[in-house]
């Protein structure tokens, strides 16, 4: 039997329990098998194993393969999967949040998802689940037991949140911020704005809402015509706050536009690093607009641990390290080397990894890494990677290292201790290896 018409799938996918499998490693009994082909794998050769470990269906478009009963026939297998999350969303017919953007996406998920989990049951895309499979995967995880859900959206390419969009259906949208990620892909940051604004302009004409970050002109200025709700640094703004240095974590207040001048509580934070201040206020702010109580936004802010090396702070026994190495790029790396240079920690280490794809701009945006550098006077650096390596020579004051095995073998001779390190690089460059020499 072949199934071109997604509403047979979906009978199937029902008669699952909505549980999808993609990976024979990992099989849920009595879940739906989708085999999807990669680069260096074609998992049409899983399909019986599939069945034999346990899965209802598989799904496969290998007429070779298929059985016509527990093996079934469609024409593409990935464009089975994203039609059929597509159809599931407009069953489901709850309210979606898309979050899209260069830097803290994931950030700002979890943050408004340990808001609105006070009073919604919400669904959020796992782990980093946010491309044109995991975006799929993700909405085919919500159930009808949910009230909304929070959609992440990533891309590396022009046109690619348009087509996310289109299958994630969102009514409210979050661009976090427009920098400098995956330069290569988009054609530079003219590109970047036009990718990432996508989220905007498929908005536009459903009438959906857009919550925007008001001290950022570029977004403001995309935004232009479409349903706002801004937050923000000043009173203008639907719901404006401002942070209060204590310590390196942050600590902030915030009201609502229209209400008492009297200042809220203040909230204080395990989020370290000023930049978050913002992804904070976003999360408090979408709270505050489906009606979260205060006090259950405060808590869930306050009590909020970042995970992953994410702006993660881990204490060894003998420093403290400041772990954000789940990924970067120039404006990122930009941000977090400013903000651990005005932190007044005693002695500083920073450990920085190449920056990946930057294509024809990788040269230069390193350069400007090293320049930032050299102008905050920041003279305690580690530079992992072929891409800060080329400029050994020109700034000898660094310590350079082909890789990051480099440096766990120079820390293996060279202790640290009663330092506090920010260790910031690329995933590729793997950096959280280094941890147990810190």
């Amino acid at each position: 039997m072949s199934y071109t018409d997604i509403a047979g799938l979906y009978e199937l996918f029902i008669n699952c329990g909505q549980k999808i499998t993609t990976d024979t490693r990992k099989i849920e009994q009595g879940s739906m098998f989708f085999a999807l082909k990669g680069e260096n794998f074609d998992a049409n050769t899983f399909v019986n194993s599939a069945i034999e470990q346990g899965c209802r269906y598989a799904v496969t478009d290998d007429k070779s393969r298929a059985n016509g009963t527990t093996i079934v026939l469609v024409p593409d297998v990935l464009e089975a999967l994203q039609q059929l999350a597509k159809h599931h969303r407009k069953v489901l017919g709850i309210p979606v949040i898309g979050i899209t953007g260069s830097n803290g996406k994931t950030t700002n998920k979890e943050l408004i998802h340990a808001v609105l989990s006070t009073r919604y049951k919400v669904y959020a895309t796992k782990g980093n689940l946010n491309n044109h499979i995991g975006v799929p995967l993700t909405l085919l995880s919500v159930t009808s037991g949910h009230d909304m859900a929070i959609v992440e959206m990533g891309a590396n390419h022009q046109g690619e949140i348009a087509f996310l969009s289109g299958l994630a259906d969102p009514d409210y949208g979050l661009i976090t911020n427009i920098g400098k990620a995956h330069m290569e892909g988009f054609g530079g940051v003219e590109g970047i704005k036009k990718g990432k604004s996508e989220l905007y302009r498929y908005l536009s004409p459903k009438g959906g809402l857009v919550f925007v970050n008001g001290n950022d002109p570029v977004l403001m200025e995309l935004a232009a015509g479409l349903k706002l709700y801004t937050f923000g640094e000043g009173e203008q703004f639907d719901v404006h706050g401002q942070s209060s240095p204590q310590s390196e974590y942050v600590a902030f207040k915030w009201n609502v536009k229209g209400k008492s001048s009297k200042e809220s509580d203040l909230v204080s934070t395990h989020m370290f690093g000023h930049y978050n201040f913002i992804n904070l206020l976003c999360a408090a702010a979408i709270g505050n607009y489906f009606k979260v109580p205060v006090a259950d936004i405060n808590g869930a802010l306050a009590s909020y641990k970042p995970e992953m090396n994410r702006s993660q702070v881990e204490k060894t026994e003998r420093n403290t390290l400041i772990l954000d190495a789940y990924n970067a790029n120039p404006s990122s790396m930009a941000l977090a080397i400013q903000n651990f240079s005005e932190q007044p920690f005693p002695k500083k280490l920073l450990i920085l990894g190449d920056m990946f794809e930057l294509g024809v701009y990788a040269k230069e945006e390193h350069r400007h890494i090293l320049e930032k550098l050299q102008a905050l006077h920041l003279d305690h650096v580690y530079l992992a990677g072929a891409l800060f390596y080329e400029f050994k020579v020109e700034y000898p004051m660094y310590h350079f290292f082909k890789d990051a095995a480099g440096i766990g073998k120079h820390l293996e001779e060279h202790a640290i201790v009663e330092t506090t390190v920010l260790i910031k690089g690329s995933r590729g460059m793997k950096l959280e290896g280094l941890v147990k020499f810190l």
